[in-house]
């Protein structure tokens, strides 16, 4: 049994099924790529899965536990994390302003005892503080972190996006095109840093649509067509899959894809 169970997924907006009875594993401490042409169903899948979408049919089991009508904040807490295409930072803050709002899940006291500063309060914070210092370091952003996120660079901003996500404690995390709008450094650097993530036996689960850095990257990918999985495997049995090849209308972004 997999860290997550997809079973008979679905997601219906109107008649259109935008995920079509997916069936999905995720094994613990994989890397697993999820890909497929625009509006194959992917961004859905993941919205599913953490929460922001409630499934039309189907059940999603997370450690053993149903979770198909949990609510977000409740699959944070048992260990579920999501990025997006979009870097969603808090501009005006600084890094590690941005890294500990991470935490705010982990805070247990209340705001009566934050206001008047209890030695539990205080010494919670303190905690937190600590916390997000190490997931700063370990994603190498402990230098900037008194700068603003809006005066960081490009890739800086999607490493910091990542760092919210890990300061929840995920088991699994999941990020959405990762790489997307990078230059070759720092795709590289990114793919270093997921490397580094599940080398810490944190599950990863991505969508992207960079082929070198997923064939690079994931041990097993699924490939998606009009909502449905059409084809999963390694990444040489994705490059060399026929329908897979057909689906992204002919084979050169897929063969071409571990230069």
């Amino acid at each position: 049994m997999g860290i997550l169970e997809v079973k008979g997924i679905s997601k219906h907006f109107g008649g259109l099924a935008a995920v079509d009875e997916v069936d999905l594993e995720i094994s613990d401490s994989e890397i697993h790529g999820i890909i497929g042409p625009n509006g194959a169903g992917k961004t859905t899948l993941f919205n599913v899965i953490s929460g922001f979408l409630m499934p039309t049919e189907g059940h999603l089991v997370f450690k053993g536990e149903e979770i198909t009508k949990l609510p977000i904040h409740a699959r944070v807490e048992r260990g579920i994390a999501r990025t997006f295409q979009l870097t969603n930072l808090f501009m005006e803050l600084t890094v590690f302003e941005n890294a500990y709002i991470g935490y705010h899940k982990n805070y247990r006291q209340g705001l009566i005892s934050q206001f008047l500063h209890t030695a539990k309060a205080k010494k919670e914070y303190e905690v937190c503080h600590q916390r997000t210092m190490e997931v700063l370091k370990f994603l190498a952003l402990d230098s900037l972190q008194d700068g603003l996120a809006k005066n960081l660079s490009y890739g800086h901003q999607r490493i910091l996006g990542v760092c919210i996500a890990l300061s929840t404690r995920p088991s699994l995390l999941m990020l959405d095109e990762p790489v997307a709008g990078m230059n070759p450094e720092e795709t590289m650097m990114m793919v270093e840093l997921i490397r580094k993530i599940r080398d810490e036996g944190i599950t990863i689960l991505l969508v992207e649509h960079d082929m070198a850095a997923v064939m690079t990257l994931c041990e097993r990918i699924s490939v998606f067509d009009y909502g449905k999985k059409i084809a999963e495997g390694s990444p040489e049995e994705i490059r060399t899959n026929n329908r897979v090849i057909e689906a992204y209308l002919g084979s050169e972004e897929i063969n071409h894809s571990h230069a």
